[in-house]
């Protein structure tokens, strides 16, 4: 049996036996908060439990790295949904120590890509369009600058509320200690 027979099979249970009910929840998150994450596993519950949050709290984004690399992009559009439809009022980047998409080189990844069988032609027809695939998949040098950029990114969108804090954490996924990187509360 593949992965995703065995999680169908074991969701038939989960409502059978109404384990559900322990989820059922509203829309909005009841700390009116949107945390913004690396996809890290590690994270998974490393993130909530450390900063004493659970299931229906805030809104979660996860993303590689926890960056916001566009300001069009999907995360903002998330956090924009937020903050104007889910009553969110207080915005957290957070960025984890000794993060994968930190370290990430486009080189290796392109290989494997091509490996897999992506063509020349597909990466000749993203510069043609003007898409530098080696920017895009770069990851970042320093993980406290890619959280006060991804911070500023949200901060200085012109859709963005300037009303609702933007705060930026880096968390340490080995034992869950938070740092602060930018105080949301305090205007520069």
């Amino acid at each position: 049996m593949t992965l995703l027979y065995d999680l169908l099979d074991y969701n038939k249970s989960f409502v059978a036996d109404e384990k559900y009910k322990d989820y059922v929840l509203t829309k909005s998150p009841n700390k009116k908060m949107v945390l913004v994450s690396c996809m890290d596993t590690r994270l998974t519950e490393m993130s909530f439990k450390s900063l004493g949050l659970k299931n229906g709290d805030i809104k979660h984004i996860q993303n590689a790295g926890g960056v916001i690399s566009h300001p069009y992009g999907s995360t903002v559009r998330s956090i924009l949904v937020a903050v104007y439809m889910l009553g969110v009022e207080e915005v957290v980047i957070m960025g984890h120590h000794d993060c994968g998409f930190g370290a990430l080189k486009p080189e290796p990844m392109i290989e494997e890509m091509k490996k897999r069988g992506i063509s020349e032609n597909t990466f000749d027809v993203l510069e043609h369009s003007r898409i530098n695939i080696k920017n895009w998949l770069q990851g970042f040098d320093s993980v406290e600058e890619s959280v006060k950029d991804s911070v500023r990114k949200v901060h200085e969108h012109p859709l963005f509320d300037n009303n609702i804090p933007v705060h930026g954490l880096v968390i340490d996924p080995d034992n869950g200690k938070v740092d602060l990187v930018v105080d949301g509360y305090k205007k520069d």
